[in-house]
């Protein structure tokens, strides 16, 4: 999903009608949720995602000290995470806009109180009234419709509705002491868990691009983009079943994130 000036467009493909939708399939790349992810992809996992003040301080194996990994991109490296509120540095400005990507990508944004109260968590005060009103706009009783939902935002009996983005890395483009331009390449699912789901669940990848500002003790959003990829080639690995959808998003839960 996008905040920028794109909200409006979406392109939705259902599948073809008979069988379970999750039967043996295999998962493409480029499936139509990418359209769909990119609308709400971000801004398209539950209102704990958000709760930001809840960020433990657990053990950590990392070595402190330290920007971005440089040699070794998949290592983890950084200081141990905060207990509340993020690092006036870098590593804070990265961990703030992976754990935003988390949360404006959740099933929570598909409800309007959970999501005001996500904007008014993330985004900085001058902005806010802003991007709940292009939300607004996107998360119509259409839009619902189109990824399987009730026209309200709510989710049919009997099905389990996925929206979640996983972030894979971060990576700083620009940053000043108060200020910070942060890539966040990204992981989505979508769709609705269920026999009788005519939206199975499927995954895209993008990369979202957030300006953060200093404010109130805190890194906020100013303005983010997204744009699709990069796409790894897909798995040979069996699409699980609508069953099996069902039970993995309600038995496993999503994470917080620092460096």
């Amino acid at each position: 999903m996008s905040l920028g000036d794109d909200t409006g467009r979406t392109r939705t493909r259902l599948p073809e009608a008979g069988g379970d939708p999750y039967g043996g399939a295999r998962r493409n790349g480029r499936s139509s949720s990418r359209s769909l992810v990119t609308v709400v992809g971000v801004v398209v996992l539950l209102i704990a995602a958000i709760a930001f003040a809840n960020r433990g301080d657990g053990d950590s194996d990392a070595e402190e000290g330290g920007d971005s990994p440089k040699a070794a991109a998949t290592a983890p490296t950084g200081e141990k995470p905060v207990s509340s509120g993020f690092a006036h540095d870098r590593q804070g400005a990265e961990s703030a806009a992976a754990n935003y990507a988390v949360a404006l990508g959740s099933a929570e944004m598909f409800n309007k109180a959970r999501r005001d109260a996500i904007l008014q968590s993330i985004i900085v005060p001058a902005r806010v009234a802003d991007f709940e009103a292009r939300l607004d706009k996107a998360y119509t009783p259409e839009f619902n419709e189109n990824v399987g939902l009730n026209g309200d935002g709510t989710t049919p009996e009997g099905l389990t509705f996925v929206s979640r983005t996983t972030p894979i890395g971060t990576k700083v483009t620009a940053s000043s002491s108060d200020t910070a331009t942060v890539e966040v390449w990204c992981g989505g699912l979508l769709g609705l868990a269920g026999e009788s789901s005519t939206s199975p669940v499927t995954n895209s990848w993008f990369t979202i691009t957030m300006q953060l500002e200093w404010t109130d003790d805190d890194w906020k959003i100013v303005t983010h983009s997204q744009k699709d990829g990069p796409t790894p080639v897909p798995g040979d690995e069996r699409a699980s079943s609508a069953d099996e959808m069902a039970k993995a998003v309600q038995e496993y839960g999503g994470f917080t994130y620092a460096r």
